[in-house]
């Protein structure tokens, strides 16, 4: 069993230590790069995604301007330990419309209804609520009764209205992250470790992968309008 807990001020460390091992364990999925477990540059992803979650985590809380919310699913017997996490963005021009930016299971819980109790409970107190899926979730998502809207680079845009909500987002961004001194050590670090032949190779990896996963977009959304 397992309770929820919403929070849209400071999590406290325990939690947010906890957020941050999900997140590197399930980093090909909470990636819009869906980077793979065997590719190379997959460390650096790790470092990149998490720093992106706390960068959110530390926002909250702060009078920065961006509106987050966090949803944990904590163990009833244990509520010290996290099952599962969602990040959301409130709008800030709308409060019915919110993102969802990350969503996320331990492997040892899931199909035990934590992603649809959590995705659920932001449905239930907004009355849009949108969110990018890669093509092999669309359907899970259609049966939590989110519509597909749009093709978006490798993932789907889908939303609860069946229709963009127009709100203002706030979000991190992101391009410093992998622009920092941190990402260029481990890149050199990986560099050093695999060689430069196998470091092309993994980017080469990465690309034709995300080619792949932007045609699946694609062909998700031409057959969700042909059916419609």
């Amino acid at each position: 069993m397992f309770i929820l807990s919403r929070l849209d001020s400071v999590v406290p460390e325990t939690f947010q230590n906890q957020i941050r091992e999900l997140v590197i364990h399930n980093v090909g999925e909470l990636s819009s790069v869906a980077i793979q477990a065997d590719n190379p540059l997959y460390p650096l992803y790790q470092y990149g995604v998490g720093m992106e979650v706390h960068h959110y985590l530390d926002a909250m809380g702060a009078s920065g301007g961006l509106a987050v919310e966090v949803l944990l699913a904590l163990d009833a017997d244990a509520p010290d330990q996290l099952l599962g996490f969602a990040l959301a963005l409130p709008a800030q021009d709308n409060p019915q419309a919110c993102a969802l930016a990350f969503l996320a299971v331990a492997a040892s819980h899931r199909r035990r209804g934590i992603a649809r109790a959590l995705l659920g409970d932001l449905q239930a107190r907004y009355a849009s609520v949108e969110l990018n899926a890669f093509a092999h979730q669309v359907a899970w998502f259609e049966n939590m009764g989110m519509q597909v809207l749009a093709a978006s680079g490798p993932q789907v845009l889908m939303s609860s209205t069946g229709h963009a909500s127009g709100a203002l987002i706030g979000r991190v961004d992101i391009a410093p992250i992998y622009q920092s001194a941190e990402v260029l050590q481990i890149h050199t670090y990986l560099l050093n470790q695999q060689g430069e032949d196998a470091m092309l190779e993994a980017e080469q990896q990465r690309d034709e992968r995300l080619d792949a996963l932007t045609a699946q977009a694609n062909a998700c959304v031409q057959t969700r309008r042909s059916v419609h």
